[in-house]
C-alpha cells in the first residue's frame, strides 16, 4: 500500500497573508490542490494532510477531496518541525506500506517524478529515499552528505551546515519515501538538539543509516519541481512555470498560442484542436473551448463553454455557454447565465444577461438584453434596451422566432414580441406585440415652424 503524508502546517508568515499559505493560488487553483491531485495520479492509495495555522479554512477548501486531515497541535509547549509534523499520521502508517512525504508548498512536483521516486525506492530494497536535486543558489535547504563511495550519509539543515557542507549544491528537496515500520522505528528516535530546537525529518535518513538500514536519494534533472513557496515572490516564479507547462500542454495539442508568454490559461481550461489564441486572453476556471475558434486578443472567458468555429474579439465571458460558429466582439460582455445558439452575432459593447439567445439572432452593436429569451433569426438594434427591473424583481421580456426589434426601442418587462413581430424605431413597448405586427410606440413628430428665431428675439431683449 503507498500513503502520502503532505505536510501544511505552516503558518507563511512570509506571505503577509491572512490566507493558509497553502490555499495562495497559481493557475486558478490552491497551490496544495496540486500536490493533492499528482499524489493520487501516482497511485497513492490514501493521503493524509496535517494541518495546523488556518486548519479550518483548509479543511473548508478541501471538503470535496478524499483526503484525511490530521491536526497539528499549536502551542511553545511543542517542537515542531517536519519530524513532528509527520508523526501527528503516525498511527495510519502500517509496517508493509510505502509513506511518501510531501510539501504542501511545492505545487511544481509532478506526479511522474512522485511515481518515479516510488519505483526507485521499491527497486533498490530502499529503507529510505530522499528525493535530491542540484542547484545554483541552495540558500535555505538542506544538504545532501555523501560518504565517500558516494553513498547517502546524513542530511544538514542549511542553519546547522559548517563551513564545509554550506557550499554543498545538492540539495535535499523536502520529499521522501520511507518503509512503514522503519520510519515509525525511526520517528521514536529524533530529537530537537539542533539550531531551531525541531523535529526533523531529516534526521530519520541519519538515524536508519547508522543502523544499518539501506537508503538512498532519487536525483531528479528539473529543480524546478522541488520549489518551495515562502513569499509572493516565490509565488509568481511557481505560476511562471505553471503556465508555462499549461501553455506548452495545449500547444502540444494542437493549439495556436500566438505568445504564450502574455497568455493566461488556468489549470482547469481545455481546449480543442486548430483553436488560435491571441496575446492578453485571459482563460479561467471550467471552461471549455472547441476546436477551430479564434479566441482574440484581451478576451476574458471564465467558467464557460465554448463551442466549435467560435471568433470571440476583446470581449469578456462568464459563466455562460456560446454554441458553434458564433462570432462575439469586440467589446461585448456575456454575464452569468448567458445561452447563445449557432451562429448568433454579438457585437460591440453589447451586453448580455441571463438570457437565451436563439440560432442565427444577432445584436450588433450598442445592446442590453438582461433576463430575456430571444427566439431564433431575431434582429435587436443598435441601442436596444431591455428593461429588466422595476425597482424590486427582475421581469423576463420573451421575443419569439423572426421578430425584429428597431433601433432605440426600449422593451418593458414582462413583455412579449410573438413571431415576426416588429418593433419601429424609437418605441418604448409596455404591451404585447401580436404575430405579425408592427408595433409604434413613441410621440407623434411636432415641428414648430419659426421656433428658433422666436427664441433669439426673445433672448435679445
Amino acid at each position: 500500500m503507498n500513503i502520502s503524508i503532505i505536510l501544511a502546517a505552516g503558518e507563511g508568515t512570509r506571505m503577509k497573508s491572512d490566507i493558509p499559505k497553502v490555499l495562495h493560488k497559481i493557475c486558478g487553483k490552491p497551490m496544495l490542490e496540486y500536490v493533492i491531485d499528482n499524489s493520487k495520479e501516482a497511485g497513492i492509495d490514501k493521503n493524509y494532510i496535517i494541518i495546523g495555522h488556518g486548519g479550518q479554512k483548509v479543511k473548508d477548501a478541501f471538503s470535496h477531496k478524499d483526503v484525511v486531515f490530521k491536526d497539528q497541535p499549536i502551542g511553545p509547549q511543542y517542537p515542531y518541525g517536519t519530524g513532528f509534523a509527520v508523526m501527528q499520521a503516525k498511527e495510519h502508517i502500517e509496517d508493509d506500506s510505502n509513506v511518501v512525504i510531501l510539501c504542501g508548498d511545492t505545487p511544481l512536483i509532478t506526479s511522474k517524478t512522485i511515481g518515479e521516486l516510488i519505483q526507485y525506492h521499491i527497486g533498490n530494497k530502499n529503507f529510505g529515499t530522499v528525493l535530491t536535486a542540484y542547484v545554483e543558489d541552495p540558500t535555505g535547504y538542506g544538504r545532501i552528505i555523501r560518504d565517500e563511495e558516494g553513498n547517502i550519509e546524513k542530511i544538514v539543515e542549511h542553519k546547522d551546515a559548517n563551513e564545509e557542507e554550506i557550499n554543498i549544491r545538492e540539495i535535499n528537496s523536502g520529499i521522501y519515501c520511507f518503509k512503514g515500520e522503519q520510519l515509525k522505528y525511526a520517528l521514536d528516535k529524533i530529537d530537537n538538539n539542533n539550531a531551531q530546537g525541531e523535529l526533523y525529518i531529516t534526521d530519520v535518513i541519519s538515524i536508519l543509516k547508522k543502523e544499518g538500514y539501506k537508503v538512498g536519494a532519487y536525483l531528479i534533472e528539473d529543480a524546478s519541481e522541488i520549489y518551495g513557496v515562502n513569499s509572493r515572490v516565490q509565488l509568481a516564479f511557481c505560476e511562471k512555470v505553471m503556465r508555462h507547462r499549461i501553455n506548452r500542454y495545449h500547444m502540444e495539442n494542437g493549439v495556436t498560442i500566438i505568445d504564450p508568454d502574455n497568455t493566461y490559461i488556468e489549470a482547469e481550461v481545455k481546449i480543442g484542436r486548430d483553436t488560435i489564441v491571441y496575446p492578453g486572453a485571459i482563460l479561467k476556471g471550467n471552461t471549455t473551448i472547441g476546436s477551430d475558434c479564434i479566441i482574440g486578443e484581451n478576451t476574458r472567458i471564465e467558467n464557460s463553454s465554448i463551442g466549435n468555429g467560435v471568433e470571440i474579439f476583446s470581449s469578456t465571458i462568464e459563466e455562460s455557454v456560446v454554441s458553434d460558429c458564433c462570432h462575439i466582439g469586440p467589446y461585448a460582455h456575456l454575464r452569468p447565465n448567458s445561452h447563445l445558439g449557432k451562429n448568433i452575432r454579438i457585437g460591440n459593447f453589447v451586453e448580455v444577461k441571463n438570457s437565451n439567445i436563439g440560432d442565427n439572432s444577432k445584436a450588433a452593436h450598442l445592446a442590453y438584453i438582461g433576463d430575456a429569451d430571444v427566439g431564433k433569426n431575431v434582429n435587436i438594434g443598435c441601442g436596444v434596451v431591455f428593461v429588466n427591473y422595476d425597482g424590486l424583481k427582475k421581469h423576463r421580456t420573451i421575443v419569439e422566432d423572426n421578430a425584429f426589434i428597431g433601433s432605440n426601442s426600449n422593451l418593458i418587462a414582462p413583455v412579449k414580441v410573438k413571431k415576426w413581430g416588429y418593433v419601429a424605431a424609437g418605441s418604448t413597448i409596455t404591451h404585447e406585440v401580436e404575430e405579425s405586427s408592427l408595433a409604434i410606440a413613441r410621440a407623434r413628430q411636432v415641428n414648430k415652424i419659426g421656433w428658433v428665431e422666436k427664441k433669439k428675439f426673445k433672448k435679445d431683449k
